[in-house]
């Protein structure tokens, strides 16, 4: 009886530190195949949107869209970025679900070299930190790099917010590296 009492109680155990060790994750990443990025020049109507997409995923086929950014130096952009899953029919709007789930999601924009754009965030979650879903971007000097543009999916682990408005908690629901030119 006590040899049982104690193989249960090492069951429990041993158990019970694995699941406080590798905490189930409270949310799944999302399918994204599209993601759009509209550029609006401030003060007018002049918009161009650039766009990566990628119907069956990660892996499989090659994008068959990787648009090329192109700004003019020295202007000033409302950005507005766009998600979407067009693996099923109607194409699921996954921007819609991000703005719902805003305090688990951010988006980061990191221009390479940095002097080429900078981005300024708009849009904050319940926390009063950004989610990148709206934005402002000012064109630098003229150059050639890239814009890499990264949703970070940030979930509660355990019961408890992580998102702290850095790109370090969470895992990418996105990671591309758009070609940027600043003419």
């Amino acid at each position: 009886m006590a040899g049982a009492s104690l193989f249960c109680a090492t069951i429990f155990l041993l158990t019970g530190c694995d699941k406080a060790n590798n905490p189930e994750p409270a949310d799944e990443n999302e399918l994204i195949t599209t993601v759009s990025l509209k550029f609006t020049e401030q003060g007018t109507t002049n918009a161009r949107t650039f766009t990566y997409r990628d119907v069956d995923g990660d892996g499989g086929q090659a994008p068959t869209k990787f648009d090329a950014i192109t700004l003019t130096a020295g202007k000033t952009y409302d950005l507005a970025i766009t998600f979407q899953d067009e693996s099923k029919t109607p194409a699921d709007d996954i921007t819609a679900e991000i703005n719902q789930k805003k305090d688990e999601h951010l988006v980061v924009y990191t221009p390479s070299p940095a002097s080429l754009l900078t981005v300024t965030i708009t849009d904050k979650d319940s926390r009063n930190y950004p989610v990148g879903l709206t934005s402002t971007a000012k064109a630098g000097a003229a150059g050639t790099g890239t814009l890499k543009v990264q949703l970070r999916h940030q979930p509660p682990v355990n019961g408890q917010p992580v998102k702290n408005g850095t790109v370090t908690p969470g895992s990418d629901d996105v990671n591309l590296d758009f070609t940027l030119t600043v003419n």
